[in-house]
């Protein structure tokens, strides 16, 4: 069975804010400031990733005001006393390359607790960056979209003996008809909401 055709290079943003490693930790505030991101990559040579500045790096500096110093660990300690993006910056980056699946790129987000990847190439070279605001554009897709991928591009592919009806209203697929197996139903369900877009899946079938 083929995956929905959604990658990371369908919703990603190409036009990236970058700094490199000698960045000032003023100007990295000012670009984030300016620019409504919440982290930027950090770039060496021809453009390759070497690390991300966060928000939540930059705060340490705020952080550790009227904290106990001999309480702190030395990566606190580092980042408090941090002056550049080299400093500063979580090493090594996150990132995710462009072919990746947006269901990928989620878990990696999930997993990592970032809001940001940095898109890069076989030999991490900056390709875009995508966030979490891009991998929900998934779920702007037309219903009808939606229905017809479910149909030609799901349902053809299971084993499914009876014709069933699709419908999708607000990312609700809706599958209508008659099942003569009944053990195959978990398997379409799965298989439907796995679909890019789909927010949840409804059978209302009868079984002979």
């Amino acid at each position: 069975m083929s995956e929905s055709p959604y990658t990371v290079s369908d919703v990603m943003t190409h036009t990236v804010v970058a700094v490199g490693r000698d960045a000032s930790f003023k100007e990295i505030v000012g670009l984030i400031d300016q620019w409504k991101v919440s982290a930027l990559p950090v770039l060496e040579g021809e453009g390759r990733v070497v690390g991300v500045v966060s928000e939540a790096d930059l705060l340490a500096k705020e952080g550790v005001k009227g904290a106990n110093e001999q309480a702190l660990d030395l990566a606190e300690r580092a980042k408090s006393e941090g002056l550049t993006a080299g400093e500063l910056m979580s090493t090594p980056a996150v990132t995710v390359h462009a072919d990746a699946s947006v269901a990928e790129a989620a878990r990696i987000m999930a997993r990592r607790r970032v809001k940001r990847l940095p898109v890069v190439d076989a030999i991490g070279i900056l390709q875009g960056v995508v966030s979490r605001s891009d991998l929900l554009k998934v779920f702007l897709r037309p219903d009808e979209e939606i229905a017809g991928e479910i149909v030609h591009s799901v349902l053809t592919k299971l084993p499914v003996t009876t014709p069933l009806s699709v419908t999708v209203a607000d990312g609700v697929a809706t599958l209508t008809g008659s099942a003569a197996e009944r053990t195959y139903m978990p398997i379409v369900a799965r298989a439907v909401r796995a679909v890019e877009g789909v927010v949840d899946v409804r059978l209302e079938l009868t079984h002979r």
